[in-house]
């Protein structure tokens, strides 16, 4: 399915909408270019069921765990390789069912990803416009 928002409250209602949709053990997948969103688009995600907490990229951190309606491992996998996650033990966080992923440049860890999960593709089209293709 795909959708375009003109605007960062669209972009929300689109989270909130998505948000609705996850159980525990999803795994959703963000793609894009820098700036196309992703983090956004969690954060949205993510106060929309219960986080409180400031939440922003973990890109130096890696991982961040929230605690809402699900706990929520927000994963920046940019800067790792799929064997420096087996190494922190990513192989054993992504096998938790009871927990909510969503993992942005998940293709450096694809091994690692977990055979069911939800892409969610996101297009820069200008400063206020984004394309979603969630599969």
């Amino acid at each position: 399915m795909k959708l375009i928002t003109h605007s960062l409250e669209e972009t929300k209602k689109l989270a909130e909408n998505f948000a609705k949709s996850l159980k525990k053990g999803d795994c959703v997948l963000l793609n894009g270019d820098l700036g196309a969103g992703k983090t956004t688009f969690t954060q949205f995600v993510f106060h929309s069921l219960g986080v409180k907490e400031v939440v922003n990229s973990p890109t130096f951190s890696i991982l961040k765990t929230y605690q809402g309606k699900f706990v929520f491992n927000h994963i920046d996998a940019y800067r790792i390789t799929t064997e420096e996650a087996i190494e922190v033990g990513f192989d054993e966080i992504l096998s938790k069912k009871n927990e909510v992923f969503f993992i942005e440049w998940s293709e450096n860890i694809a091994p690692l990803i977990p055979k069911k999960h939800i892409n969610i593709n996101i297009k820069f089209i200008d400063d206020k416009t984004r394309e979603f293709e969630i599969k």
